[in-house]
């Protein structure tokens, strides 16, 4: 069957989504309602459509299922294009190698030409450029490897390329094997500075080529947010890399203004500047690009010229960098890692450092354009083209930055150790204080529609003043609980729990819906409070906060989460906790100790009594069902620390305007960001266990009974001492 029924029907009992999904299907009236809603938003006219759909979706919903449907009927019955982001790498696998696949078996017919079944609509996941291999720079680097890698770990590497790209399907860094020197990959990817378009050999072939006619011709683009906040910056200056469309659909919503706030701010790193100076010449082992090159007697001073300058912009670097670090550590010792391991410092003015920078990188970039053209052959000229490119953008980068001239940004020196630890990295760096004006311009103005959703865009909870519907100039909010659907009398109250999405995002004006879980938490969660925690700045916080720790880790005998909200506490826990585990038998793995992100959690998975300690990205983005995590201890209440630079500029910012920083950014930021850690823990039906907090302001202070009324309908806290758990 392929016609497009309401989706009601197709989303119930026996409905097109229940019997391809078989035993796996779940009815959720949550489900049906937000695709409904949505279906309502993308069909709106875009004269009449507002500026965006808000949808909080708890946990369980089914979100996926409830956008794609809309989205694919758009397609289907109006020829129209639609955008997916999302912030993940797992919930864009899930979209591609779940999701769709049901909704195109679904939506099939057969080819006229082979009488198989076919998709009815196309979808593509969109990659920057940088993920894909370049086949011509490969031969190139292969052809001149002797002088471009002074390791054998480096031409190893290579040659693991090379054997991969015989193989590859898509070309891309998801299926490249881990390389032993990672810094080859820059050698051989694709780059839009040195693209040689159709001249190219390899142009047909091309992996990026290829992927980009895939992406024009595609009906459903999937791509992450950076890639999306990315093209959104660049269309601003009349170009952009996706291909026109009618709907974006952003989902991870809560992650938007962070990833937005990145890609509408520069930072120029050291690391990245000594990768370009190495890749043309690492004078020490006589090794880089500019070593590869063959000119005539008479361009010969072109050469000596472009590597005098290379090590000319090098010393500056040294200087310039150096200065950050010192500025950096000196304004606060210790601040990143609590060992010395560096500082950050906010630039309050601009020429507070000296530009020594600007005037070398555009003496390099101008004697490698000039050396391009004193090049003998094709493939020389367009690598020197984008060294070019490169090294005029740290000149440009270097003067915006110390001069400040983005206006409405924080500008700030950060310094942190080398992963050897034997020397300082600095960079400089600036970030919008306030996206929501570049936003509403580049986003929600636009001719396409926008819908955002995510389990966290609210900051209230389950009270009868956040149960209700507006009418006033924003549309309706629904609280749809396990077994009903409820609508309220109009009320202003409807709109204050996205009060604060809404206005850092830059959609006033917009429709919201709110959807509760189908789980019930009552009988699957329990919410521990510890009785006997001292304040978080007490002396014996720490010593109380290990203790508690490892007496809630044993009450489950591990299968525990424990997040922190500073990486300096969780190294400190796991030094002290670390034998105790290790003795009890309980398996201990430590973000940025024990292996990547991926790996730990996977090892986790596989554990039955294991405990994971993670800070910053191990609060949201985590998925773990079933027994092996039952218990998700949260150590402090997650609040910014209030003397980073951009929150520092937010609330300067808001305390200008008449408001109260506290009430209107902190709180509402750390209520979001505790809603993703007590979401770690019930990911399915079946899920049971409990959430530890480790705070006692969660019931001492007036402001933490709004944390407590985040939380989904049936979870009540329960005050006990944890040595006595059992």
């Amino acid at each position: 069957m392929s016609a497009f029924q309401p989706i009601e029907d197709m989303l119930g009992t026996g409905g097109q989504i229940a019997r391809a999904l078989g035993s796996n299907f779940e009815l959720r009236p949550q489900q049906t309602h937000m695709a409904r809603r949505i279906a309502e938003h993308l069909a709106t006219p875009a004269g009449e459509r507002p500026p965006a759909l808000l949808i909080e979706a708890e946990t369980g919903v089914g979100k996926s299922f409830a956008y794609l449907l809309p989205a694919v009927e758009r397609i289907l019955g109006h020829g129209e294009r639609v955008v997916v982001a999302t912030n993940t790498i797992a919930l864009q696998e899930q979209l591609l190698n779940k999701d769709l696949p049901v909704l195109q078996s679904i939506f099939s017919e057969d080819d006229p030409q082979t009488g198989e079944r076919r998709p009815r609509f196309s979808a593509e996941l969109v990659k920057g450029r940088g993920n894909y291999v370049s086949i011509r720079r490969l031969a190139l680097a292969s052809k001149k490897q002797a002088k471009l890698f002074s390791s054998a770990a480096a031409r190893r590497s290579l040659h693991a390329v090379e054997d991969w790209a015989y193989d590859t399907a898509d070309g891309t860094l998801s299926s490249l094997p881990q390389l032993e020197s990672p810094g080859v990959w820059d050698k051989v990817q694709s780059d839009s500075g040195n693209c040689m378009g159709r001249k190219c050999p390899s142009y047909q072939s091309c992996f990026y080529q290829q992927a980009r006619r895939r992406a024009e011709r595609a009906d459903l683009l999937i791509c992450n947010h950076a890639l999306f906040f990315s093209d959104l910056a660049l269309r601003m200056n009349d170009v952009g890399f996706l291909p026109p469309y009618d709907h974006v659909i952003i989902d991870e919503a809560h992650n938007a203004e962070e990833v937005a706030g990145e890609h509408f701010g520069l930072t120029l790193s050291e690391g990245r500047v000594r990768h370009l100076l190495n890749s043309l010449l690492a004078s020490a082992r006589g090794k880089g690009f500019l070593t590869t090159m063959s000119v005539s007697a008479d361009d010969a001073g072109c050469h000596e010229k472009a590597v005098a300058r290379v090590m000319a912009a090098e010393r500056a670097a040294e200087r310039f960098f150096e200065a950050l670090a010192a500025h950096a550590t000196r304004a606060a010792p210790g601040k990143l890692g609590g060992r010395g391991d560096g500082g950050t410092k906010r630039l309050h003015e601009p020429n507070l450092i000296d530009n020594i920078l600007t005037e070398p990188f555009s003496r390099l970039a101008l004697a490698l354009k000039q050396l391009k053209e004193a090049a003998r052959n094709e493939e020389d000229r367009f690598e020197l083209n984008a060294y070019a490119q490169r090294a005029a953008d740290v000149a440009d980068e270097a003067e915006m930055l110390v001069e400040q001239q983005l206006e409405g940004c924080v500008y700030w020196i950060e310094a942190s150790r080398s992963a050897g630890g034997r020397s300082m990295r600095a960079a400089l760096a600036c970030c919008p204080i306030d996206v929501a004006p570049i936003l509403r311009g580049a986003l929600f103005e636009q001719d396409f529609s926008v819908t955002l959703t995510s389990a966290t865009l609210t900051t209230g909870g389950g009270t009868a003043a956040t149960r209700r519907s507006s009418r006033r100039g924003a549309g309706d909010i629904f609280d749809i609980s396990t077994s009903e659907v409820s609508r309220a009398s109009s009320s202003p109250d409807a709109l204050e729990p996205f009060q604060h999405t809404i206005h850092r995002l830059g959609c006033d004006g917009a429709h919201v819906l709110r959807l509760g879980s189908p789980f019930d938490y009552a009988s699957q969660l329990a919410l521990v409070v510890g009785a006997d925690m001292p304040d978080p700045r007490d002396p014996s916080y720490t010593a109380a906060l290990a203790r508690d720790v490892l007496d809630s880790v044993r009450s489950t005998s591990g299968g525990a989460f424990v997040l922190f909200t500073s990486f300096a506490t969780m190294n400190r826990l796991a030094d002290m906790l670390g034998p105790n585990l290790d003795e009890e038998g309980f398996p201990l793995f430590v973000q940025n100790r024990d292996g990547s992100r991926t790996a730990i959690l996977e090892r986790f998975r596989s554990t039955e009594n294991a405990v994971l300690f993670g800070a910053a990205s191990f609060w949201q983005g985590v998925d773990v069902r079933g027994s092996s995590l039952r218990n998700v201890i949260i150590t402090r209440l997650p609040f910014d620390p209030p003397d980073r630079p951009l929150v520092e500029a937010r609330h300067e910012l808001i305390e200008r305007r008449g408001g109260s920083s506290f009430m209107e950014d902190s709180l509402p930021r750390a209520i979001i960001r505790f809603k993703q850690g007590f979401g770690r823990l019930i990911r399915s039906a079946e899920d049971r266990g409990r959430v530890v907090v480790l705070d006692p302001r969660l019931l001492t202070k007036p402001y933490g009974r709004l944390f407590l009324a985040a939380l989904p309908e049936g979870v009540e806290p329960q005050v006990r001492s944890l040595g006595a758990d059992g």
